[in-house]
């Protein structure tokens, strides 16, 4: 069955790239650069708004931190979480510079290695990091990609399709009250470094239940407008009503929710409010990690496994069989046409089996990418996609067959 590359399938980088980043001088106030970023976030909504379905949407990871130059040279970064650190220790923003506070050195991506989205989701993981710059040869500023702007031109896909919210939602949900002070809520974030904080309200069965939220975003915003963060209670700042999503619901839905709302989070809530998660735009990324696809395909499985069960009058496969296919020649990576053998060798066993035994397929390929040791990166990217490529063209055969099964 023919299928689109990998290339259409998984993100272009090159289209994250936001070539016209907040940049300011290092003698730059604080106050001043938090006012810039401010700004916007509002130009970037109202672009957002006025885009429609098929148009390139605007990027917003501009407005989420502001890179300190001197010409083309980036000296330092400010981010939103800074901004959130900073208002924990009620620092005097109005006599401090940006150069004072900013993080540097910057790790920074090399243009040349703005390939595909794994390079820049190793930066990302390797050092706890948000906001990537690109830079060329001369080390110059070409722009910066974020994990909003790569969540920006994620396109339909079957991974996100096929994993759960509860597959990759955090269960650490810090909460605060109604009459928490903002002040309290920064503080909160800057210990528990979470880029949010759930503000709840004990209903009659003194259970807490999600009312609202207040996130990084919104202490930023609340510094230019320069409210009284110790006297300003949570309730009158939180964002409400809340969305919840539910655990079951797909990360496709999810990716969806945060593209309408124009946020970066959202809560997930179950059993009438008893349970509450976080689901972010990281976790949205995590399913392009070489570990995460583990979860992929074990989802798929389960699935299969499920579809077996209905069909217990359906012939299966002996033991040898399995066996056989199982035993795939997994070291000629360099050919991806071992897969499509595959399942040509499978072409009178049932359909469950057959994507049983696809998925056995790329359940070793996975490992084998993963373990190999002398597997440089470009090797590695290289068969990172023909996999990609290859769960794609399954995931969509499994869809039609279990559309009109």
């Amino acid at each position: 069955m023919p299928f689109d590359a990998a290339s259409s399938w998984v993100p272009r980088l090159e289209d994250a790239i936001e070539r016209q980043p907040l940049m300011v001088s290092p003698d730059t106030s604080l106050v001043e650069a938090i006012a810039l970023i401010s700004q916007a976030h509002h130009q970037t909504c109202r672009l957002t708004k006025e885009a429609t379905s098929v148009d390139r949407p605007a990027l917003t990871g501009r407005a989420s931190c502001v890179l300190i130059t001197q010409g083309r040279t980036v000296l330092g970064i400010l981010t939103e979480r800074d901004v959130v650190r900073l208002t924990a220790q009620a620092l005097d923003l109005r006599t401090t510079t940006v150069a004072e506070v900013m993080a540097h050195p910057v790790v920074t991506l090399p243009e040349h290695s703005v390939q595909d989205i794994f390079a820049a989701l190793f930066l990302f993981r390797r050092y706890r990091i948000r906001h990537v710059p690109v830079v060329d040869e001369q080390q110059q500023l070409v722009g910066i990609i974020s994990h909003e702007s790569i969540r920006q031109v994620l396109r339909p896909a079957n991974l996100l399709r096929f994993r759960r919210v509860s597959d990759v939602m955090s269960v650490t949900v810090i909460r605060a009250p109604l009459t928490a002070r903002v002040l309290q809520l920064a503080q909160l974030m800057a210990t528990h470094r979470v880029s949010c904080i759930v503000i709840t309200q004990l209903d009659a069965n003194q259970i807490e239940q999600p009312v609202g939220i207040v996130t990084e975003r919104d202490i930023v915003q609340f510094q230019a407008l320069q409210i009284d963060f110790a006297q300003t209670a949570a309730q009158t700042v939180m964002s409400s009503p809340l969305f919840l999503l539910s655990p079951q619901d797909s990360l496709w839905t999810a990716h969806q929710e945060m593209q309408t709302r124009k946020v970066g989070r959202l809560v997930v809530s179950w059993n009438w409010g008893q349970g509450l998660g976080i689901v972010t735009q990281t976790s949205l990324l995590r399913v392009f990690d070489p570990m995460e696809m583990y979860g992929v395909i074990e989802n798929l499985q389960q699935t299969i496994h499920q579809m077996e069960a209905q069909q217990a009058n359906s012939p299966s496969p002996t033991s040898s069989q399995r066996l056989n296919t199982q035993n795939v020649d997994l070291t000629n990576t360099a050919s991806p046409s071992a897969l499509d053998s595959t399942v040509a060798s499978e072409a009178n066993v049932d359909n469950s089996e057959r994507f049983a035994a696809s998925l056995d397929y790329l359940y070793g390929h996975l490992k084998q990418i993963v373990d190999a040791p002398n597997l440089s990166l470009k090797q590695q990217q290289i068969q990172l996609k023909s996999l990609l490529a290859k769960l794609k063209q399954l995931s969509i055969e499994f869809d039609l067959a279990t559309k009109h099964s």
